[in-house]
């Protein structure tokens, strides 16, 4: 009787996968789902990548989940890191708010089968396949040579940075090494914002305060710029360079709160890791994994001609 009743059950599975398969069409293959993952959603300058990333996800015939934590905090965004790497994303584009925090887990990732691909922010001693951004040494090389070249070799500088990001520390290491050949100028004081933008307006504060005569400011993020009003306790006398150049930015650029602006690619931090990302998933591992994306060095002189290149590039969406 046992043996009649399993021989009976097979049948009928064996018949129900004719009916389903005479039934309906056969499906199609699976539609790939590529994470993408801002330092925090509260920065202006990611909504771009989000943007670049939905653009390119709209032409590969991909889904692309953008998702952060609302600031920036490390614990949230291993969180949100790991939640993918158990949903088995097919890959993984992430800006890293401290690289050594997250660099086990994106090993992790990478072990259970799912590529990762860094933005903006590397977490270079991990498992990632590449990392698409400026090179953030040479940024801080120019950002150190256009501020001395301002003060004439001589004064005091102040930095602000957020502590912990690979990329923010290289740029104020290739500023610092640009600034130790002029021996007349010497940095002050570096302040820790911790990618909080209402916290750095304050540290601006005192610091012009703490140095009224402070000869400049250089910014190696963009926290500053995102907003008027951080730089209204700047005196003229003070030189500013900051990174990025959201719509703010150029605004006070042209009213000579600002000198010098970096200009990042925000639309590809999105677009080129979900295209490296469905290339990676195709067989394409990129032979460098360090793709230098550029950096703009915008100025009075060419901010006109910035904006309408930008403008075109943002009327794309």
């Amino acid at each position: 009787m046992k043996k009649l009743m399993v021989v009976a059950i097979v049948g009928v599975l064996a018949m129900s996968g004719v009916m389903a398969c005479a039934g309906g069409a056969p499906e199609g293959p699976k539609k790939l789902r590529f994470a993408l993952i801002p330092k925090s959603l509260d920065i202006p300058v990611f909504d771009y990548a989000r943007i670049g990333g939905e653009r390119a996800a709209a032409e590969l015939g991909v889904e692309v989940i953008y998702r952060g934590p609302d600031k920036a905090d490390e614990l949230k965004q291993k969180e949100i890191l790991e939640s993918f790497i158990t949903q088995k994303v097919d890959g993984i584009a992430i800006s890293v708010l401290n690289a050594e925090f997250l660099t086990s887990t994106i090993d992790r990732a990478v072990e259970a089968g799912i590529p990762v691909v860094t933005w903006d922010s590397d977490a270079p001693k991990s498992k990632r396949l590449a990392f698409y951004g400026v090179d953030d040494f040479e940024s801080g090389l120019l950002m150190g040579e256009e501020t001395a070249k301002m003060m004439d070799g001589k004064g005091t500088v102040a930095f602000i940075t957020s502590l912990g990001a690979n990329n923010l520390q290289r740029r104020m290491d290739g500023a610092k090494e640009s600034l130790a050949k002029y021996p007349g100028i010497s940095i002050v004081e570096t302040y820790d914002i911790k990618e909080d933008s209402t916290r750095c307006q304050e540290l601006i504060a005192t610091g012009t305060n703490r140095y009224p005569d402070l000869g400049a400011w250089i910014s190696v993020g963009g926290w500053p710029v995102f907003s008027a009003n951080a730089l209204e306790p700047v005196p003229s006398t003070t030189k500013f360079v900051s990174f990025d150049t959201v719509e703010a930015a150029l605004s006070l650029l042209r009213a000579g709160k600002v000198q010098v602006l970096l200009g990042q690619k925000y639309f590809g931090w999105g677009g080129e890791s979900i295209r490296l990302l469905h290339g990676i998933i195709n067989g394409n591992v990129p032979a460098n994994p360090i793709i230098d994306s550029g950096v703009d060095v915008v100025t009075l002189e060419n901010v006109d001609a910035y904006e309408a290149a930008w403008k075109a590039t943002v009327g794309g969406q």
